[in-house]
């Protein structure tokens, strides 16, 4: 038997369950990965895989949408490359898809790289190219060495590849970093000092891309060796200037956790990123600032975690003006910066999106949002659009689900004069073209034709519209951001959607959370309180139990849904303060029509007072609308709400 035809066999064998596994380390992810490639993606391991190289233009859209991380991550692989290259290895840097996006290498062994798919390019992805280094630790998540008959095709059975997984600081995968032989020793323990290598080098990349990140901010490095600790942080915390943590590096991730308590699981103990540091030390906060000014001391200070772990500490300033500074000093910064900090509270995860999209401003990153109907995809894509240097020029919203599909496509590129019978007489402007400069928002993505879907790949791939009936296309400069609350990659899946559009449109996805499970409503509640009596003309208040019955809905219908509960309350309040009696029935649990008695909320009376009657109001209320008023609290019931109705406000 032939060694191509025992490595087929043993593979088939143990995908089938008739062979045990070889022992070893990383056995079992070798095995899942087999199972993987025969199970779900089909291959064939007596195949010689066709190595799948993306085209330029894909390249150079994956090179630019990691830009800084590449330049970041250039510099240890240099570095790594200079302890490996007499060795025979090469170096691989890839995307979080498995697409090579940097390379170094010895020039004279060009031709047999490129064989080997050991080049820019190329797609290392498992779905083409079975189990290996690149593929195998994307999908699994971690590092790990896919030595020679490791590999799935019996065409890369040569190769030795020793992989390490690369975060961003925020725990989102930002690609690998890769060291391969084209050929090497058959003992696996010969790959253990470039496992070791890799590793360390690829803890040193995603920390240098930190420190890049986070330059403005105020960085706190935690280490176990006091004297080491002030040039290299095992664990690292980005914070601002209120104690925020904002940016966390793996050990970090992986060493910390929030204060234990009843509300709190594992996972969200491990959610650094929007707490603040009290959350996270024992040690007074105003003890870890004094290390802001603290040089002059022999050893390091000593932090202490609510864990119990004591950790060596030192804080580095910012290196550039922290952004709410620089937004002080300059127009029109500030209001730019608001409109996005304005979209939600105290909670976590929507502080940490609207931190990552406040970076993407002004990138050259095409942005998907994600979310169920109703969370505000719109808004904040308008935010986006608002909070960048194309805000002066036209958002052009595009519901693609709203749009007939025999209309869609005239509606999108436009159309010359005289294209088809009722056509304008001078033509009209497409959508597209009227976002030149400015933003273009494709909502409900998900429901547009298959057919729109290759046209717009198209004006995306190359920046410009040909119109219907015309002959020369136009130029465009687009920025797109695109929403859906349907699952694309399911719909990649059932041929109902293009795979190659996805990865044109989702350069970074921003997933809002719904509604009820932010920990922010009660700044929801009032701020679209204020803004639709405003729009009203009436007062903004609230009873405390119309907000508590407000607080405990489970909202399926989402912001959307407050804010027209908000805007039906204050049109039925008609100047008073909102109360129970103004909400919708589904809301305030009763069935009784509006105009009927309903019980008042004072706890001191059982009085029954019809809605729209000039009786007292409750106490509560009247604290609301005083201070909407901007009265005393302390003065009668009767004060605020019974004053607008006595001027029929």
């Amino acid at each position: 038997m032939t060694l191509s035809q025992h490595h087929v066999d043993t593979v088939l064998g143990v995908v089938a369950g008739t062979l045990p596994a070889a022992g070893g380390e990383g056995t079992s992810l070798i095995q899942r990965s087999w199972l993987r490639c025969v199970e779900r993606y089909g291959l064939d391991p007596a195949r010689r895989p066709d190595i799948r190289i993306e085209n330029p233009s894909r390249v150079r859209e994956c090179i630019q949408q990691n830009e800084e991380y590449l330049r970041v991550a250039r510099a240890g692989m240099e570095q790594l490359y200079k302890h490996v290259s007499d060795l025979g290895y090469v170096l691989l840097l890839t995307d979080a898809e498995g697409i090579g996006v940097d390379y170094i290498g010895n020039d004279t062994w060009d031709i047999a790289l490129r064989r080997a798919g050991l080049t820019l390019g190329a797609n290392w992805s498992e779905l083409y190219a079975g189990t290996n280094g690149i593929g195998t630790c994307l999908a699994e998540r971690t590092t790990l060495t896919c030595h020679r008959d490791d590999h799935f095709y019996i065409g890369n059975v040569g190769l030795s590849c020793t992989t390490t997984p690369l975060y961003d600081p925020h725990g989102n995968l930002l690609g690998a970093l890769d060291v391969s032989a084209l050929s090497s020793p058959a003992e696996r323990e010969s790959q253990h000092l470039v496992r070791h290598l890799t590793m360390l080098y690829g803890r040193m990349i995603e920390d240098a891309n930190f420190m890049q990140q986070f330059r403005d901010r105020w960085i706190l490095r935690l280490g176990t060796v006091g004297p080491l600790v002030d040039v290299s942080g095992e664990l690292m915390l980005a914070f601002d200037r209120d104690g925020v943590i904002v940016g966390a590096n793996a050990g970090a991730r992986r060493h910390l956790r929030l204060l234990d308590c009843a509300r709190l699981d594992e996972a969200q103990r491990a959610q650094l990123v929007g707490s603040h540091l009290s959350g996270v030390f024992g040690t007074r906060i105003d003890d870890i600032w004094r290390l802001t000014r603290g040089g002059g001391r022999d050893d390091p200070a000593i932090v202490t975690t609510w864990d119990g772990h004591g950790y060596h500490a030192s804080v580095l300033a910012p290196r550039i003006a922290p952004a709410t500074r620089i937004a002080a000093e300059a127009e029109p910064a500030p209001a730019r910066g608001e409109v996005l900090a304005r979209l939600a509270g105290s909670d976590p995860r929507m502080s940490q999106l609207l931190d990552r999209a406040a970076r993407l401003v002004d990138k050259p990153v095409s942005i998907l949002i994600q979310g169920e109907t109703g969370t505000g995809k719109e808004v904040l894509a308008r935010a986006l659009h608002e909070s960048s240097r194309r805000a002066a020029n036209a958002f052009v919203a595009v519901n693609c689900a709203s749009i007939p599909e025999s209309l869609i496509e005239s509606e999108l590129f436009g159309y010359t004069p005289g294209t088809f019978t009722g056509a304008r007489s001078k033509g009209m402007k497409g959508l597209i073209q009227r976002s030149d400069g400015g933003t273009l928002f494709l909502d409900e993505i998900g429901d547009m034709p298959l057919a729109l879907q290759t046209r717009l790949l198209r004006v995306l791939s190359e920046r410009e519209i040909l119109p219907l009936g015309a002959d020369r296309p136009i130029r465009v400069d687009l920025n797109v951001i695109a929403a859906s609350h349907r699952d694309l990659r399911k719909q990649i899946v059932a041929g109902t959607f293009r795979e190659d559009l996805y990865y044109r449109l989702c350069g970074a996805t921003l997933l809002l959370p719904p509604l009820r499970e932010r920990q922010d409503q009660t700044y929801l509640i009032d701020l679209i309180l204020r803004e639709e009596a405003a729009a009203q003309d009436t007062t903004p208040a609230i009873s405390d139990a119309a907000r508590a019955l407000l607080l405990g809905h489970d909202w399926p219908g989402n912001v959307r849904q407050l804010r027209n509960v908000v805007r039906f309350a204050l049109s039925i309040a008609d100047g008073e303060c909102v109360d129970v009696g103004h909400l919708p029935p589904e809301i305030a649990g009763g069935e009784q029509p509006f105009g009927l008695a309903v019980p008042a909320i004072e706890a001191s009376s059982s009085t029954v007072v019809p809605i729209g009657s000039a009786a007292a109001t409750p106490a509560s209320c009247s604290r609301h609308c005083a201070a909407a008023a901007g009265t005393s609290a302390t003065r009668p019931a009767t004060s605020a709400c019974a004053a607008r109705r006595s001027i029929g406000a």
